[in-house]
């Protein structure tokens, strides 16, 4: 079953963000007093170029078997410390089009818009971090492993444990590049 294994926020920029035993989503904004939630952009990269950009990187899932497969190359990765919100389990998020909609727990609702590029910052963490979380696909095309990010759509209060549904958009599914 698909799951919620941690939440996180983080109140500054920077890798890493503190556990919670909740948090709470917010329609149009992300998570609230995490320091990406807005509804125009917040990442420092992207207020550089427009500040008056949609936020489309409300809110950052990464998939728990990521951790695990980072483990098996050395890297003692915890939720939560490569900035993502929502540690998920038993969903194939990079697997997800652009569109998907996943319901945490009761009543949260969260589109996913794109993939997380990997950055320079994941090797504050752990040098070579970045490296691992970039791959290469069968026909050689870039494999972004870093987790993907979301609006939110309905506002909630999520936690570890609760359960994630997933619904497809119709019509063609478009592949979720980085955003």
């Amino acid at each position: 079953m698909a799951t919620i294994v941690a939440v996180s926020r983080g109140d500054r920029h920077g890798p890493g963000k503190a556990n919670q035993t909740s948090v709470r989503l917010l329609a149009g904004l992300g998570v609230e007093n995490d320091v990406h939630a807005g509804a125009t952009v917040k990442h420092r990269s992207r207020v550089i170029r427009d500040p008056s950009q949609p936020n489309l990187r409300q809110v950052h899932l990464i998939h728990a078997e990521l951790f695990d497969e980072l483990a098996g190359q050395g890297f003692g990765i915890t939720p939560g410390a490569m900035g993502e919100n929502i540690t998920t389990r038993d969903v194939d998020l990079l697997g997800l089009p652009a569109g998907a909609l996943l319901r945490l727990g009761s009543n949260a609702l969260v589109e996913v818009t794109g993939l997380r590029n990997p950055c320079y910052q994941l090797d504050e963490i752990h040098p070579g971090l970045m490296q691992a979380c970039l791959g290469r696909g069968p026909g050689g095309e870039p494999v972004r492993k870093a987790g993907v990010m979301g609006v939110v759509v309905t506002g909630g209060e999520i936690r570890p444990g609760d359960a994630i549904a997933i619904s497809l958009p119709a019509g063609p599914h478009l592949p979720l590049k980085p955003v």
